[in-house]
């Protein structure tokens, strides 16, 4: 559940990220757009939410490394 929630909040956060992206272009500040995504907060969101993505595929393993059990 709790992936549920930090994934929507980081493709919420992109969201908003790829809005202020379409009033740069909008403005025709290219320059300002292209820096925005490869430097800037795009960027971030971007990566942010493949982190998580990257952490739910390594598998059902906790702080050890060790398999999740789950209820005993």
């Amino acid at each position: 559940m709790k992936y549920a929630r930090q994934t929507q909040a980081s493709l919420d956060k992109l969201d908003i990220a790829l809005a202020k992206l379409r009033m740069l272009i909008k403005k025709g500040r290219n320059e300002d757009a292209i820096r925005f995504m490869e430097e800037g907060e795009l960027k971030d969101r971007y990566d942010e939410l493949q982190n998580y993505i990257s952490i739910s595929s390594t598998g059902n393993y906790g702080a050890r490394g060790v398999q999740n059990t789950g209820t005993l």
